[in-house]
């Protein structure tokens, strides 16, 4: 079951985001909430019977590319924001390889097209470009973001134009 979050998510999606992503790279809890706060709709969670195994987050914006400030600041989004952004896709250790991901990744790019957005935006590191290429998304290169110290390559799929 895919559905949308609610703050009383909060202590699931923060655990985690915790496992899947390094201290440096993954938001605080705090983050979280603010973004639980200014986009719910936007957090898809993945259930296997009652327990979050997934999800998927990110803001709406008319910006085209997806910047650092972005990450840290929620009050960023614009519900009539073009573009779709995707700040990560977290799937438990113990349930990836099972198509979990895709499965979100397919929801949100179904989404944002019911919402008329011109694409969705997210950055990745480099060995995570031919997943995201499975689902049409383009490499655009190296990104701007050095979020978390890392190296980052920014990829969009576009609906149109």
């Amino acid at each position: 079951m895919i559905r949308t979050a609610t703050l009383t998510d909060l202590d699931q999606i923060h655990y985690i985001e915790s496992e899947c992503f390094a201290p440096n790279e993954a938001a605080t809890k705090e983050k979280l909430k603010q973004r639980l706060k200014n986009y719910p709709n936007h957090f898809w969670l993945m259930f296997k019977e009652e327990k979050l195994i997934a999800f998927i987050d990110g803001l709406t914006t008319n910006e085209s590319d997806l910047t650092d400030e972005m990450f840290e600041n929620a009050t960023l989004h614009d519900e009539k924001g073009s573009w779709q952004m995707i700040f990560g896709l977290n799937t438990l250790p113990q349930y990836r390889k099972q198509g979990h991901a895709g499965k979100l990744i397919k929801k949100v790019i179904e989404t944002a097209k019911k919402e008329k957005r011109s694409g969705i935006v997210l950055t990745c590191k480099k060995e995570l470009i031919p997943f995201y290429e499975k689902f049409g998304f383009v490499d655009e290169g190296l990104s701007s973001s050095t979020h978390g110290g890392e190296v980052w390559y920014q990829m969009r799929l576009r609906f149109h134009g």
